[in-house]
């Protein structure tokens, strides 16, 4: 079990992909955007190039988040791979250098829903892990505030299945910016359950164990999300993380996960808060159509008060005036 320790007094904002609901996601512009908005920490989803260099995408596969169909000389490398057991067409980042992913511009994911955000489709590079490390870091002396990152671990049994393994580069890409404790600004989250294991043996920095509603991790090392959120699966979690990222319908009035969590000594940091129709209960939906923002500052504020000690939003700035006050 993991050891007591008090609560944060303010659940913290972490800005899923930066601001993602006014930029595209994954880019300096999105991650800038939501440190303005109040963000405590930035959302890197790391993924490897042929290289072995980390970027921002939320997938290996880039096709929906950049204009990588629009470079004729990419058109060969266009494939079909399985990706934690389902099959995936399209380029992967594995199959470019970071000099040859450069030339790519990032894009909407969601152009129907964030019809705004289009643009802004074409301007912006894929950013690299040090990329966003300086960033953070220059915007913590900048406003004085304590920006940190918050990154998760991509298919990380994929990866070393093709001779990829993420867990020691990633250390040693953390440690060369001065980040290897526990007081580090820095969480690091996996699907996984063996990745973060060993982790665990290579770093002090703050584990969070991501969970889904349904389904299990892709290491199979439980054989589900459900096991691992009952009061039996929390205390193991705790032996090698400090928190759990639910998904946010595991949460909420009349349900356990967070007591149970926080009597296991985790902390918990559900994901994904986006203001849009289509992402919410309905309980929180407006009248309109999918793209039309709901009460998703009302489901923030809910979250809190059932005690989360943190969440993950694609709109920072409602997270952020929405933590502490209940409407």
């Amino acid at each position: 079990m993991a050891d007591e320790r008090p609560l944060d007094a303010t659940p913290i904002v972490i800005a899923h992909r930066g601001a993602s609901g006014s930029r595209p996601e994954h880019t300096l512009a999105a991650y800038e955007l939501a440190i303005e908005q109040g963000a405590d920490f930035i959302e890197p989803d790391l993924v490897l190039t042929k290289d072995d260099v980390f970027v921002a995408r939320h997938e290996n596969e880039i096709s929906g988040t950049t204009d990588v169909a629009d470079h004729p000389e990419f058109a060969a490398r266009r494939t079909t791979k399985t990706i934690d057991g389902e099959q995936v067409t399209g380029w992967f980042t594995e199959d470019f250098t970071l000099a040859e992913l450069r030339t790519l511009r990032a894009k909407e994911r969601l152009p129907q829903l964030r019809p705004d955000n289009t643009r802004y489709d074409g301007q912006q590079p894929i950013p690299t892990l040090a990329e966003v490390i300086a960033l953070a870091k220059r915007a913590s002396a900048q406003t004085g505030r304590t920006i940190g990152i918050y990154p998760e671990t991509k298919h990380p049994s994929y990866f070393a299945s093709i001779g990829h393994p993420v867990e020691a580069r990633l250390v040693a890409e953390l440690c060369a910016a001065g980040w290897d404790r526990v007081d580090a600004p820095v969480f690091i989250q996996s699907f996984e359950v063996n990745n973060l294991k060993a982790l665990k043996k290579l770093t002090g920095i703050r584990l969070i164990q991501l969970m889904d509603a349904e389904g299990g991790p892709a290491d199979r090392a439980v054989d589900s999300y459900a096991t691992m959120a009952t009061p039996a699966g929390l205390r193991t979690v705790a032996t090698y993380a400090f928190g759990i990222g639910p998904n946010k319908s595991m949460v909420g009035a009349g349900k356990p996960l967070v007591h149970d969590a926080h009597g296991a000594g985790l902390r918990v940091h559900p994901w994904t808060y986006r203001a849009e129709n289509t992402f919410l209960p309905e309980a929180y939906r407006v009248p309109g159509g999918p793209e039309v923002h709901g009460r998703v500052g009302q489901e923030i504020a809910d979250a809190v008060a059932a005690g989360v000690d943190g969440f993950f939003t694609d709109f920072p700035l409602i997270g952020s005036q929405n933590r502490d006050k209940p409407y």
